[in-house]
């Protein structure tokens, strides 16, 4: 198996410990300084990704090769980002995968969208909707970093008024108020499609779930999700005393095709003569 090598203008994550991580674009000729000592790119160009250098203090670094994850939480940001444990839930939840097309809102500085990204590669497609356009510039910074933005949208518009595509196999939803982009969301699915929506308040779940049901979607749960560390020492192994603990909670839906009007009328007619039936007494009681 063919070990992938070091090159110039690769991103690398330099490890000192699991708290103290670097993420860096290697650039011949150029240095790192830490206050542990300094690393010259040159001596990263060539090698294999796993193998251990000394800083110009002595200091061992392990070169490693960024993870989605590695990106995700490296990011630059402005805005407060979505987290590993709720991107892999939304993932899951949304079904998508290679070749999907998602619409997705708020962009914020594209923690999530890296995520959506990474799983419709290669020839999926996130569009993604936001009306702050420094953030959009910061999320085109990230997702070029981590070689997604080709699989990426950026559209400078406000989802709450209108999606633009059709046939979209999920909707993915961060923002403020997100039971106002259902009616929008139910227009640009393709029957069976998903929704998934992240909220950091139970209010704006209540509201969305209520706006789910009257749009015909089914299938509609929400859940919160809180991982926990553990510290690992033997004789010493117990969770760690702090932890990420309520970040959001996700909703998720799977859109169903509205029956034909005259459908729809004829049940209610038919429901309307079931009420007046039972409402008439029987020829017994009347005795």
């Amino acid at each position: 198996m063919t070990t992938q090598k070091i090159a110039e203008g690769d991103y690398v994550l330099l490890y000192l410990d699991v708290r103290r991580t670097y993420m860096i674009k290697v650039e011949a000729g150029q240095t790192f300084h830490t206050h542990k000592g300094y690393m010259k790119f040159d001596d990263l160009i060539g090698k294999d990704y796993g193998a251990v250098f000394q800083s110009s203090l002595g200091i061992p670094f392990t070169v490693l090769k960024p993870t989605l994850t590695d990106y995700i939480m490296k990011s630059a940001r402005n805005t407060q980002i979505t987290y590993p444990k709720d991107n892999a839930l939304i993932v899951m939840f949304s079904g998508i995968g290679p070749g999907s097309r998602v619409v997705e809102s708020g962009t914020g500085t594209g923690a999530l969208t890296t995520a959506l990204a990474h799983y419709v590669r290669p020839n999926g497609k996130i569009y993604t909707y936001d009306i702050r356009e420094q953030g959009q510039k910061t999320a085109e910074k990230n997702l070029k970093r981590s070689g997604l933005i080709d699989f990426v949208e950026l559209k400078l518009q406000d989802v709450t008024l209108g999606i633009d595509e059709r046939d979209v196999d999920a909707v993915v939803l961060d923002l403020a108020v997100p039971w106002l982009v259902v009616p929008h969301a139910y227009e640009a699915l393709k029957p069976s499609g998903t929704i998934v929506s992240f909220s950091p308040t139970i209010d704006q779940v209540v509201k969305t779930v209520e706006a789910l049901r009257e749009h015909n979607f089914v299938c509609i749960e929400t859940f919160e999700c809180i991982m926990r560390g553990m510290q690992i020492e033997r004789g010493k192994t117990r969770p760690q005393t702090l932890m990420t603990g309520h970040t959001g909670y996700i909703t998720h839906a799977r859109k169903v095709t509205k029956p034909p009007k005259e459908d729809t009328e004829n049940q209610l007619h038919e429901k309307a003569i079931e009420e007046t039936s039972e409402e008439e007494p029987l020829a017994s009681e009347e005795i």
